[in-house]
């Protein structure tokens, strides 16, 4: 029974950074959601329809293959936009691939202030992580655009029902939010 835990949340929340240290304390694999859009968009360019294939079939394929595989899980990380229907509906397909392969999908959702992501816009990790992140005044600018253009935040019981777990980690550490993770879903 695989496990699929999505860690959504704004850019530079720090998904991929909690998502490192939960693998750490798990058994559980992770990849970051700039593993299947960093590749394509090398190759095709970034706004090309070939990249958004690309992207599309890559995470499919992985959720696939995790789903009916003996792996205990994985870990990736996605930004939410909670106002388009298409990203409730990849949510619903990721999902409904999960149960019919006896498995389950985590929801954890990270929020922190727009201070300190714009600090963490800037860390060496993310950089490292994700070269199309590197040119720090666009990144800046595409944050403060989106926060305004998107609900990139959950509202109180969104997720009624789910395995779910909210976290503002604009104080915390990484690994005490994996900590609070792990605990939380006994992983």
């Amino acid at each position: 029974m695989a496990k699929l835990v999505l860690i959504i949340g704004p850019q530079a929340v720090g998904k991929m950074t909690v998502g490192q240290e939960l693998e750490k304390i798990t058994n559980l694999k992770f990849m970051h959601n700039h593993e299947t859009l960093e590749l394509p968009a090398r190759i095709f360019g970034w706004d090309s329809d070939s990249r958004h294939r690309l992207t599309s079939l890559f995470r499919w394929s992985i959720f696939e293959e995790v789903a009916k595989s003996n792996l205990e899980g994985l870990i990736f990380t996605l930004v939410f936009s909670f106002d388009h229907n298409s990203d409730w509906g990849f949510l619903e397909r990721v999902k409904k691939l999960f149960k019919e392969n006896d498995g389950e999908v985590i929801i954890v959702e990270l929020e922190a202030d727009i201070e300190e992501r714009l600090k963490r816009n800037k860390t060496s990790n993310r950089l490292n992580n994700k070269p199309s992140k590197r040119n720090i005044e666009f990144t800046e600018k595409e944050i403060l655009e989106d926060m305004n253009a998107y609900r990139l935040n959950s509202v109180a019981g969104e997720f009624d029902g789910e395995q779910y777990l909210k976290i503002n980690n604009t104080n915390l550490t990484a690994n005490t939010v994996a900590q609070m993770i792990k605990d939380k879903f006994d992983l």
